[in-house]
């Protein structure tokens, strides 16, 4: 006979119950291991930050109009920087062009930790900035995306000069023309007042842009989470108009 047929019933069935018992036991270590990661779910850091789209945007005008009367509330940053050590839950998430005239978190008069802001010259949505955004959106989970030009901006005066003169800036600077390009043309076509014509539309369409990036920012406009909109901020008395909302 063979080894296993000179084993007692005790002994075959053995190895079934030792299986049995270790299966048991991973299935209790994983039961307690789910348990272990529910328990270290935080709290955001900034609970005042958990806002609705329309919630958030009725934040930042808000807070514009603090910043334009002079009256922007006194941050403690101290506290903010203590709370934020361990995450962060931005109410909102801006791109902005990169002029030192603008802050974004002075605009709206916000503290750390309030603003997720991408800044370039242009203020237009690149490769990296959409994806930057789509990081604020769904592993942050902001709520609203501001697109915010300005009046006077540097970067469109120069794609339209770029055009005009058919001569492309030194450097690097054609990437952001070619960029601005296409609200540059449109602005042209119309006549008046081109320049401050293709910063608006500028702004119009990188809104148009973010919101239809899929999968992650359309995604989340369909579904109600994410509101996407465009503003021009006054260099003279530091209002952000709305524009382009979604």
């Amino acid at each position: 006979m063979c080894d296993k047929c000179n084993e007692s019933p005790h002994e075959r069935i053995a190895p079934s119950r030792r299986s049995a018992m270790l299966l048991g036991a991973s299935a209790l270590g994983l039961a307690l291991t789910g348990r272990a990661f529910a328990k270290e779910t935080k709290a955001p850091p900034k609970p005042q930050n958990v806002l609705s789209p329309d919630a958030s945007l009725k934040r930042l005008t808000e807070g514009n109009a603090r910043y334009v009367d002079g009256v922007s509330r006194r941050h403690d940053f101290k506290h903010e920087r203590e709370a934020l050590v361990g995450g962060q839950n931005p109410f909102a998430a801006v791109l902005s062009c990169a002029d030192s005239r603008i802050a974004p978190e002075y605009a709206f008069d916000t503290g750390r930790g309030d603003l997720f802001v991408c800044r370039v010259a242009g203020n237009f949505a690149g490769t990296e900035t959409i994806a930057s955004m789509e990081y604020a959106v769904a592993v942050l989970n902001a709520p609203l995306i501001l697109v915010l030009g300005h009046d006077a901006c540097g970067a469109v005066d120069a794609t339209l000069k770029a055009i005009k003169d058919n001569k492309p800036p030194p450097g690097h600077i054609p990437s952001l023309v070619d960029a601005i390009t296409p609200a540059a043309k449109a602005a042209m076509q119309q006549g008046g007042d081109v320049l401050d014509k293709a910063i608006r539309q500028n702004v119009i369409d990188n809104v148009a842009k973010l919101k239809s990036a899929a999968p992650i920012l359309n995604a989340a406009v369909e579904q109600g989470k994410l509101k996407v909109v465009g503003g021009i901020y006054r260099l003279t008395t530091g209002t952000v108009d709305l524009i382009a909302q979604v």
